[in-house]
């Protein structure tokens, strides 16, 4: 005879226990009921309501569906996709998990208990697969509208910081090179950054070979071009490392009114010329004498390489130590301020920009990029980049006087959004209720009331 089925254990209501606490059994079980781990995305559901990103994402995507079928808006698609990148879930696997979250679920302005919940990984994937390369234009075009709009008055000026950084692929994707730099087979994805306040401005993905200096030009061409139709009267800086430093890049922001702060690769005759081997001697004379173990000193010049246009002013570092001399170079466009000041002030501040960088990709996943076409991989750094923004935004939003508004993404995310929530919903409102220990309670209140739309 067939034998009966066993019946399915239900995991989700197990009990399992843990070790007696004064005599008394300690059972668990995952039946608590309508529970979220991520209560804090109800602030980024309000950062996001407040500057808007996902509706302007998404009215660069043609939406060819028939509106009488359609379930999920194209913004709640991304808003979701967002939203998830930002508290941790970096894959579009993960929204299946997630579908029914009540913190996800009212973040989209959707009830916790009833009603289709958020749109599953498929319809996340199709998604990221369905703009073209003319909408991505048009979504970039947007992310720097973004930054603008940030601002709540054009700035005097502005100075943006371009970098490119590895990111290593596994696979034949389409952009995908072998870099000898780095050992690997990877893209090589521009950021740019407004540093001194922490904006994100444009993220381009790019082949894993370094960019040339007609390539380099035309990204900043079109970035400066985006940006002056908001800003017309700001004027520009761009700083960069010697990737940048190219004739192009230069000859372009000469002739566009942009200044520069761009590393300058050494050679033999920037290392021959006698303002700077004059100072590189003093340097290493005086470190000496001194028996001091390490020392700086600092020199310029003004020199033109055969595929310049012009001499340019060219200040040098110099740094005599026990273990020998190190001199880099810095090209500008500046007449001021001095030396020093051009390369320790102005050029080092760069460094920040790699701090955001690691923000982007190591924090919030940016490097993700697994998808086959290189469009798709663009959007995906798009969507990362808006989840940039809205933990900018809740970062924007800390008390300055906590240890938090200066705390890195991971850290935001810890502390902020995974925070367990209760919701509980009746027949006339919906009550979400936080732990009482919450230890970053105070700071969770003032973020959500800072936030809060004005009444209109």
């Amino acid at each position: 005879m067939p034998q009966a089925t066993p019946a399915e254990i239900d995991n989700s209501t197990a009990r399992f226990s843990f070790p007696a606490v004064h005599r008394k059994k300690v059972t668990a079980a995952f039946d608590g009921g309508r529970i979220t781990s991520d209560g804090g995305v109800l602030l980024l559901a309000q950062a996001e309501r407040e500057m808007g990103i996902c509706s302007q994402l998404a009215a660069c995507i043609a939406d060819r569906r028939d509106p009488s079928r359609v379930i999920h808006a194209l913004d709640d698609i991304l808003r979701a996709r967002i939203f998830a990148i930002a508290c941790g879930y970096e894959d579009a696997d993960d929204l299946d998990t997630l579908r029914d979250d009540p913190g996800f679920r009212l973040a989209l302005s959707k009830l916790p208990g009833s009603g289709a919940g958020l749109a599953s990984q498929p319809t996340m994937s199709r998604w990221e697969n369905a703009p073209t390369t003319r909408e991505l234009a048009k979504l970039m075009a947007t992310m720097i509208g973004i930054y603008c709009a940030s601002y709540p008055t054009a700035p005097e000026v502005v100075t943006l910081d371009i970098d490119d950084t590895c990111d290593v692929v596994h696979g034949y994707q389409q952009l995908s090179f072998w870099n000898g730099h780095y050992g690997e087979r990877c893209f090589l994805p521009i950021h740019v950054y407004d540093t001194a306040t922490g904006r994100p401005v444009a993220m381009l993905l790019r082949t894993g070979k370094t960019p040339s200096g007609a390539e380099a030009a035309g990204h900043i061409r079109r970035l400066v071009r985006h940006i002056r139709r908001h800003w017309p009267t700001t004027h520009i800086t761009i700083r960069g490392d010697g990737h940048y430093g190219r004739p192009e890049v230069m000859d372009f922001c000469e002739a566009d009114g942009v200044d520069y702060i761009l590393g300058l690769p050494t050679n033999s005759v920037l290392r021959a010329d006698p303002k700077i081997v004059t100072v590189a001697d003093a340097c290493a004379t005086q470190r000496a004498e001194e028996q001091r173990p390490a020392l700086r000193l600092f020199a310029e010049t003004s020199y033109a390489a055969k595929s310049w246009k012009q001499k340019r002013r060219v200040v040098a570092r110099t740094e005599a130590s026990t273990m020998g001399m190190d001199i880099r170079f810095v090209v500008t466009s500046l007449t001021e301020p001095a030396a020093e000041d051009i390369y320790e002030v102005h050029y080092c501040a760069r460094g920040n920009a790699e701090n955001l960088i690691k923000l982007h990709k190591s924090q919030l996943a940016s490097d993700r990029t697994s998808c086959r076409s290189a469009n798709a991989n663009q959007m995906r750094l798009m969507l990362h980049t808006a989840a940039f923004w809205l933990m900018w935004r809740v970062q924007q939003e800390v008390p300055k006087t906590a240890t938090l508004a200066t705390a890195e993404f991971a850290t935001l995310r810890v502390r902020l959004l995974k925070v367990a929530a209760r919701v509980i919903e009746t027949a006339s409102r919906i009550r979400v209720a936080f732990a009482s220990a919450c230890p970053d309670a105070d700071i969770f209140r003032t973020i959500a009331l800072r936030l809060k739309p004005v009444p209109t």
